[in-house]
């Protein structure tokens, strides 16, 4: 079905970070949020093109922050790209729907683009109640709304639904618009809820959402990098190439040319800044797999990973697991070290970072991803995530490079790494442990 009297309208935001998805920017630090904003609104503009297709409606873009030129860079040259302009939301909402009608258009439908769960059909929806009602909107769980469609003969009549004293981004904004198109006597009607994501605790409905909607892919590795130039390669060598394997490269600002080598080895590469928490954490809101595998760059896994992974996470009650510990060398003492902390992790179901731990992405988001720690993050998430689940070690070993072991020597290093713990049990500010370890080269 065709109908050119019909306008849909996108409302996004150009990504750069530190602008958008604010209230994320503590757990996925400024450039993964705008890569997660990034990926949201590519699902809309997904689901806007293809009603758009369907029904012949036109589908214009309204962006906040960047240019037009950087919009067509980004989304394509397929769309019409307006910028919003100023005011309220309520104010921009209104100018579009103006011009709108203006042009031609009886009925126009203005979407959000943080909306996981919106699909093709809740716009038909949308378009067709309009042929019924003045108003439309898709209530949000959190009081608000994710579209708002108008027919130009009531848009006509008043539009105080749009009044810029309605508190836009609170709890009471759908309610208050509706009570006014009431007053005036437009009729209205609403669509089915859908989640937005502002808040950290609006990601796990979220990132299910999302990778349901996006490919094949069951497993994401996300791989924390900085200066990792003469061990990133290698890494990426060692994991299968596989459709249902993605890989994620999360560069915290390399300058020895990490990210260059990550990207000729056909992995996704994100860049983002330190500490690690918020490159995984950013790595993982990006990511499409069912399950999520946290790896070192200086550490390699069998060529059956994927497998590994999969059977473990099929055990009884196990929601999470990590690979065995081999430290590359020959020498005895490493090897102790290397059995003590498998020992550790399989009786005490206690794995560190360089063990390659994985778990299913609900149980990530659930916990509130790693929390935003300078040093110590994997410690703090396997406490918490072995409190939910079981925490089992694959069959194969992740084996990870004992240069951090050379450089200081075993015992010395051994006895960091215990001080470490007993110190971030002491309540010792990250911030300070990591300064510490750092200052040691």
């Amino acid at each position: 079905m065709s109908d050119s009297r019909e306008r849909l309208i996108l409302f996004t935001r150009y990504p750069e970070p530190g602008t958008t998805k604010t209230r994320l920017i503590p757990l996925l630090g400024p450039e993964g949020a705008a890569a997660f904003q990034e990926r949201m609104s590519r699902h809309a503009v997904q689901a806007a093109a293809r009603l758009s297709q369907e029904r012949g409606v036109p589908l214009e873009i309204r962006h906040e922050g960047g240019s037009v030129g950087q919009m067509r860079a980004w989304m394509g040259p397929r769309h019409t790209y307006r910028p919003q302009g100023p005011g309220s939301l309520g104010r921009r909402m209104q100018l579009c729907l103006a011009q709108a009608f203006a042009s031609g258009a009886e009925r126009a439908v203005i979407i959000g683009a943080d909306i996981p769960g919106i699909t093709a059909a809740d716009l038909a929806r949308g378009f067709e109640a309009l042929r019924r009602h003045d108003l439309v909107f898709g209530p949000t769980a959190d009081g608000g709304y994710y579209a708002i469609g108008a027919t130009a003969d009531g848009f006509r009549r008043g539009s105080p639904y749009l009044d810029e004293r309605i508190p836009w981004g609170t709890a009471g904004v759908l309610a208050q618009s509706t009570d006014a198109a009431r007053a005036m006597g437009l009729s209205w009607t609403l669509l089915e809820v859908r989640a937005d994501v502002d808040r950290p605790e609006d990601l796990p409905a979220a990132m299910k959402t999302l990778a349901e909607a996006t490919g094949p892919a069951r497993l994401s590795v996300i791989i924390p990098a900085l200066n990792e130039a003469e061990q990133i390669g290698a890494t990426l060598s060692s994991l299968p190439v596989s459709a249902e394997v993605e890989v994620i490269v999360a560069d915290g600002g390399s300058r020895d040319g990490t990210a260059a080598i990550a990207a000729s080895r056909q992995a996704r590469v994100l860049t983002t800044r330190p500490p690690r928490a918020l490159q995984m954490n950013a790595g993982a809101a990006v990511a499409s797999g069912a399950t999520l595998l946290f790896l070192h760059a200086d550490t390699r896994l069998p060529r059956d990973m994927a497998a590994q992974v999969a059977a473990t996470l099929a055990r009884p009650q196990t929601g999470a697991g990590a690979f065995q510990l081999q430290i590359e060398s020959q020498r005895p003492a490493l090897k102790l070290i290397a059995r003590a902390a498998n020992c550790r992790s399989r009786w005490l179901q206690m794995p560190y970072g360089d063990q390659a731990i994985f778990m299913r992405r609900d149980l990530f988001w659930g916990l509130g991803g790693f929390a935003p720690l300078a040093i110590m993050e994997d410690y703090d998430i396997v406490r918490r995530m072995k409190k939910r689940t079981r925490i089992r070690l694959a069959p194969g070993a992740a084996v990870t490079s004992a240069r951090r072991w050379q450089r200081h020597g075993i015992l010395a290093t051994w006895l960091c790494n215990q001080w470490m713990v007993v110190a971030f049990h002491l309540g010792t500010p990250t911030e300070r442990l990591a300064r510490w370890y750092r200052s040691r080269g």
